[in-house]
């Protein structure tokens, strides 16, 4: 027999009456695609070119000044090109993954295709991030209660930028500049004072300086953050110039915990979701910082360029000093980098007034079996005995720390060249 099919027409406006069953219930939203999110803000080595890290060094002006080749400063997170005496914006860099370490083409920090300009703009200029910056020199732009200028002890050595978006995804850069970052977005710009690298009243780049950028996965952000707090990095939540909170409600508590001095010597050691190694140092453990990154380590000996200068901790051996702490193992011999060396140029590595010093502080392991870099934002001041809680002994500060031979190299053959003797 064939099979009678009925097929019923609704025109628009026709009633339902043959069929009483109610309408389906509309199906919730879906959530939206992964690609429709806002991109977390990332690592760049230029406008849209991501990397899980890369790292910059910047000369002196007495061994590479002014910019590479007919490169011309500029200003593109606000401020004036000033007229400095004397100053270099000319860098190395590298990447995870390649390449090696060498030489940018341009002028570090102004413009898009660059790792530091790229990387700060795109949350400068995009709107969209929330973020954190911190610095113990902004020299009262903005004002930090408590703080005439600069801070000192006990608030941290630290000097940087986080930021993530709602998932809790990021990016942090860690600077050893004064002075900048200042400002986070370009709805709230820096009230007096410029927010260019090199566009400050204060030359930051006369001598030589570090940033690292380290993209950070989810629960990356909150372990950052309470590595700050244990710092006590120079912030304030309550200034949207500096510090714009929202994302995850754990973050959102983490970020109003800033600001302030915590009385804690614990130190913090946490490996983030790429790998790299975080230590965080609290200002009331009053050690040597690069030996505590040692001991931390395993022991591994370093060799550590930094502003070394009044109070210089000298070279020391393998062994704990009189300043320490129960608990902390034993550090490996810290050597002191004077000189470091980049092609035929010998690179003042001290600390100073003067064009030919060094203000990034980096670390390479000295073993060959333990290819470890460390970047860091303390310096190699205070004491190994006597007053234990001089200088940097007395402060805080982060070290990330990577292990990856081809970065190795490239550092440690920077940083080859004379080194200080040795004290007590």
């Amino acid at each position: 027999m064939p099979v009678l099919l009925s097929l019923v027409v609704c025109m628009p406006g026709a009633t339902r009456a043959q069929d009483n069953t109610p309408p389906p219930p509309s199906p919730p939203p879906s959530p939206p695609a992964s690609d429709a999110l806002p991109p977390a803000p990332a690592p760049l080595l230029a406008a849209d070119r991501p990397v899980p890290w890369w790292v910059a060094f910047k000369f002196n002006a007495a061994s590479f000044p002014h910019c590479a080749g007919a490169a011309q400063r500029r200003c593109p997170f606000g401020g004036t090109v000033q007229d400095y005496r004397l100053f270099s914006q000319q860098y190395l860099f590298t990447a995870a993954g390649g390449p090696p370490l060498g030489m940018g083409a341009d002028c570090l920090g102004d413009d898009t295709a660059d790792p530091l300009g790229a990387t700060f703009g795109q949350v400068y200029d995009g709107g969209g991030a929330y973020y954190v910056i911190w610095n113990d020199q902004f020299y009262d732009a903005p004002a930090i209660r408590g703080c005439d200028g600069s801070c000192g002890a006990p608030w941290g050595h630290a000097k940087g930028m986080l930021a993530w978006n709602d998932q809790g995804q990021g990016v942090v850069l860690q600077v050893s500049t004064p002075s900048w970052p200042a400002a986070g977005s370009s709805a709230t710009p820096r009230q007096g004072d410029g927010n260019s690298l090199g566009c400050i009243k204060d030359d930051d780049v006369e001598v030589s300086q570090h940033f690292f950028a380290l993209a950070l996965g989810p629960g990356d952000v909150a372990v950052v953050l309470k590595a700050l707090a244990n710092a006590s990095v120079v912030t304030d939540p309550g200034n949207p110039q500096i510090v714009r909170n929202g994302g995850p409600a754990d973050i959102q508590a983490l970020v109003q915990s800033l600001g302030r001095t915590v009385a804690g010597t614990a130190v913090t050691d946490d490996r983030l979701s790429g790998g790299v190694r975080l230590i965080s140092k609290p200002s009331a453990l009053h050690v040597p910082p690069w030996q505590l990154v040692s001991a931390t380590l395993g022991g591994v000996p370093l060799r550590v360029a930094s502003w070394w200068a009044e109070p210089e901790i000298p070279s020391a051996p393998a062994g704990a000093p009189a300043c320490w702490a129960d608990g902390l193992g034993t550090p490996g011999a810290v050597e002191i980098a004077t000189t470091g060396t980049w092609g035929q140029t010998v690179l003042g590595l001290k600390g100073g007034e003067g064009a030919d010093f060094n203000h990034a502080k980096i670390g390479v392991s000295t073993d060959p079996a333990r290819p470890v870099t460390v970047f860091g934002d303390m310096n190699q001041q205070g004491a190994l005995s006597g007053n234990c809680g001089s200088s940097q002994n007395g402060r805080g500060g982060l070290f990330f720390v990577l292990e990856d031979t081809a970065l190795h190299a490239g550092f440690s053959a920077l940083l080859q060249g004379a080194g200080a003797p040795g004290g007590p």
